[in-house]
């Protein structure tokens, strides 16, 4: 189990990230668009570097739904490989079987 601080910091990011992506996506917009002039330009590249670091959506880390773990995280299900592998032994994924050959 992932240490709780860390669970509750990527809970934060995500707010956050949602919190700025309108504004964050009219600025690169702008910096990214061919008819603004330079000047616009520069505005928004500084408006876009005052925005908390957090708002940026690569911060942010997939983690397992229920332990918080960072790695062998399945999107599909939104949990890690280990409690993947539990819950679906006990048959509670629809469809989901282990592989034999």
């Amino acid at each position: 189990m992932a240490k709780l601080a860390l669970i509750n910091r990527e809970a934060k990011r995500r707010k956050t990230v949602a919190k700025f992506a309108a504004r964050r996506k009219a600025l690169l917009e702008v910096i990214n668009s061919s008819q603004s002039s330079e000047d616009a330009k520069a505005d928004a590249r500084a408006a876009l570097q005052q925005l908390p670091r957090d708002a940026s959506p690569v911060r942010l880390r997939n983690r397992c739904a229920l332990t918080g773990r960072p790695r062998g995280y399945f999107r599909k299900f939104g949990l890690a490989r280990n409690k993947l592998r539990e819950i679906a032994m006990r048959g509670e994924i629809p469809g989901l079987t282990k592989a034999s050959w």
